[in-house]
């Protein structure tokens, strides 16, 4: 991969949980997957892993199923959000196809048991993965309703001890207004916290958010389009926004 770091270098993380949206597989065709993007993504994953970090994976699951479809259909909302994990299972075991492709052994763990195709969370599994070299995938959020999998991947941050949580984006940060309207909007370099709540930016959704700040857990927000974005957030370059 051209863009992703060639020479020898020191990670800056040692282990990190790498936050995807089910729609960054897709790779803006909106709904299901592009095998390119999807090859990228792990190819880029493979390049940090190949410099010792360990990585953990939370994937979404928008490119199959998004909780506007289940109010469209006068769902409730906790079998929304059921089907919603299930998306987000299978969106697991693609990235972990796809890894296994390039060279990286993985494990998709989930947090509603399905036995036959992936374990059960077991956190202290997970970490032992981890510790052998294997990139873990948590799927199926939290298991629970009315939870994001932003708070899915503040909580198994939490869980593993991640260093940081990185969350790949459709923007290159964390700005003071909506880039996508505001052709004049500024993006922050590091921004703490309390800063964020007293600005009213949106950086995960408010729970994941508190969770993180209670954990003192930084979160690097970046722009998963850019080609070698994954492979240098992973390394701990300095790209998108620091928060902490």
């Amino acid at each position: 991969m051209d863009d992703a770091p060639t020479t020898a270098v020191t990670p800056k993380y040692r282990r990190v949980l790498l936050k995807l949206s089910g729609e960054a597989l897709a790779g803006g065709r909106g709904c299901s997957f592009d095998k390119a993007t999807l090859r990228r993504i792990a190819t880029e994953v493979c390049d940090a892993h190949r410099h010792g970090v360990q990585v953990a994976l939370v994937v979404g699951g928008g490119n199959i199923y998004r909780g506007e479809q289940g109010k469209e259909l006068d769902l409730d909302p906790s079998t929304g959000d059921y089907m919603g994990m299930l998306a987000t299972v299978i969106n697991a075991l693609a990235v972990q196809s796809m890894l296994e492709q390039v060279g990286v052994p993985a494990r998709v763990q989930t947090a509603i048991q399905m036995r036959d195709i992936a374990e059960p969370f077991i956190w202290r599994r997970a970490i032992r993965h981890l510790e052998k070299g294997r990139v873990v995938i948590f799927a199926a959020g939290t298991g629970h309703p009315f939870f994001t999998t932003d708070t899915a991947a503040t909580l198994r941050a939490a869980q593993i001890n991640a260093d940081v949580i990185m969350k790949a984006t459709d923007v290159d940060g964390v700005f003071d207004r909506d880039p996508n309207k505001h052709e004049d909007a500024q993006r922050f370099e590091a921004i703490a916290y309390p800063e964020v709540l007293k600005q009213g930016l949106r950086v995960m959704d408010a729970t994941a958010f508190a969770l993180g700040m209670t954990r003192n857990l930084p979160i690097v927000v970046f722009n998963v389009h850019v080609p070698g974005n994954i492979t240098r957030a992973l390394l701990g370059e300095a790209i998108g926004t620091t928060v902490s």
